[in-house]
């Protein structure tokens, strides 16, 4: 058989296409300790955020229904779109030149799929049915009442975390008062939201009960992508074959020379969440996880051997023996992310809590007034991105021989409130000295200037009137 018939088909799935149920063991280790600091970090942040709050209001909002985000303490309304669509942009160039270097390092370590399914669901998994032996054993049982009673034990849990990382999820969206609010309501009170909410905790229990690895060997576009960004200097999880082959048993007090440090223990493929051998080379159902490193690291403690025969390195450092090194590609995709984060950064620190938009009222030219003045009305859309009350007024700076009033008087903005004004703007007939001319308007508030928008206003062709 070809040594890479492998690639031929997924670990989790036989010659006929019917899936292959994988009992991983749990992992003990460095790394799996670290992995789950990280792990309980991300949980806490997960379900504490919602409850925290800045001026009565959650320091994490994202209202995609209403286009409205707030990221802690600042809000972002639909004019800021583009700050978001550049912030996303940026983070996509993280993610590439991430990939580029550290391989699927993400999913093994931070990727929600990965913790919850790891971290939480897998733990009750050898909670209540035990072992990956003692799982499968009981998977093959006739159903009695032990395994019915585990079974209806396992699914209630496993639908009740779903349900309440669906509502947390859902405390992202609305806050965690209108989340609460909904749950203590009749479900015939939103009965668009209920349904809504409903279909997600069946979906998300499914997924995490049954479809499980699946979903980042089959369906997440992430593992796809790491087959076109990483090459042979990417850090990836990688059996050392020049120490490894070749393999065979291990007899203590009668070492082989001619055989190298596997010893076909298959520890690394016992705790393998996606099921693969990492002794076949780099594969795409691999999440980095770094399990196998834990697993074979434990066996060449025992055999007295050197850790490291599965480790975090790259193909080059492999074959050559050579440290990683930078690449042409990595040193682009390095200078478009501190090019692309410079700009979003000078974007966020110019952002100005209150936006005004100053355009004359759609349709109209200009009006002669009283005393020979030609006058110009305006409309203002204005946006209080804070939690205050904001006084606002306006006054023109240049030419400083016109006048400014306002159509409803001072404007008064509440939090977050979005609206519309409008003020006029008059010039003596004889100041005019062409058919259109720029004038800077200030926003004031509390008299601070904090805004200066610069328009036109147009009058008569003077030229035109001297001539006539």
């Amino acid at each position: 058989m070809d040594k890479e018939s492998f690639r031929d088909s997924i670990a989790t799935a036989d010659p006929k296409g019917r899936r292959l149920w994988v009992y991983p063991g749990k992992p003990k280790g460095r790394l799996y300790t670290a992995r789950s600091i990280v792990a309980y970090a991300l949980l806490a942040f997960f379900f504490i955020t919602p409850f925290l709050k800045f001026n009565g209001h959650p320091i994490i909002l994202l209202d995609v229904l209403e286009r409205n985000f707030i990221i802690f303490g600042l809000i972002f309304k639909p004019q800021d779109f583009y700050i978001l669509v550049l912030v996303a942009l940026t983070l996509l160039v993280f993610i590439v030149l991430f990939t580029a270097v550290f391989g699927r390092l993400f999913c093994g370590w931070v990727c929600p799929q990965t913790i919850f399914l790891e971290m939480v669901f897998r733990r009750i998994d050898y909670w209540i049915d035990g072992r990956p032996g003692q799982q499968k054993k009981l998977d093959k049982a006739p159903w009695g009442f032990k395994k019915i009673f585990k079974r209806f034990l396992k699914h209630s849990i496993f639908m009740g975390v779903s349900i309440i990382i669906c509502h947390f999820s859902l405390a992202y969206i609305i806050g965690i008062d209108g989340t609460l609010a909904l749950v203590t309501q009749p479900p015939w009170n939103h009965s668009t939201g209920f349904i809504a909410m409903i279909t997600f905790c069946f979906l998300f229990y499914g997924v995490f009960s049954w479809f499980r690895e699946q979903a980042c060997t089959l369906v997440c576009p992430y593992g796809r992508l790491q087959s076109v960004l990483i090459d042979s200097n990417s850090i990836i999880v990688a059996y050392d074959y020049n120490r490894g082959e070749p393999r065979g048993k291990y007899i203590k007090g009668k070492e082989n020379n001619s055989l190298g440090d596997c010893i076909e223990c298959q520890a690394c493929v016992r705790v393998c969440p996606t099921g693969i051998d990492i002794r076949n080379g780099t594969q795409l159902e691999c999440v980095n996880c770094s399990a196998c490193i834990d697993a074979c690291n434990s066996v060449m403690r025992k055999t007295k051997r050197p850790e490291g025969l599965i480790r975090y390195t790259s193909e080059n450092s492999l074959s050559e023996v050579t440290k990683p090194k930078s690449t042409g590609r990595i040193i682009v995709y390095s200078v478009v992310l501190i090019l692309l984060l410079s700009l979003s950064l000078s974007l966020l620190t110019a952002r100005t809590n209150i936006e005004a938009i100053i355009l004359r009222a759609p349709g109209s030219l200009y009006f002669e007034g009283d005393n020979n003045a030609i006058q110009n009305l305006y409309t203002v859309k204005l946006s209080n991105k804070t939690f205050e009350e904001i006084p606002l007024s306006f006054r023109l700076k240049e030419p400083t021989d016109g006048t400014l009033s306002m159509v409803s008087g001072m404007i008064v903005l509440e939090p977050e409130e979005i609206t519309e004004s409008a003020f006029l703007v008059d010039f003596p007939r004889k100041q005019l000295f062409g058919s259109s001319v720029m004038i800077t308007i200030e926003v004031i508030s509390r008299d601070e200037v904090i805004d200066e928008i610069t328009t036109s206003f147009m009058g008569p062709d003077r030229m035109k009137e001297k001539s006539d």
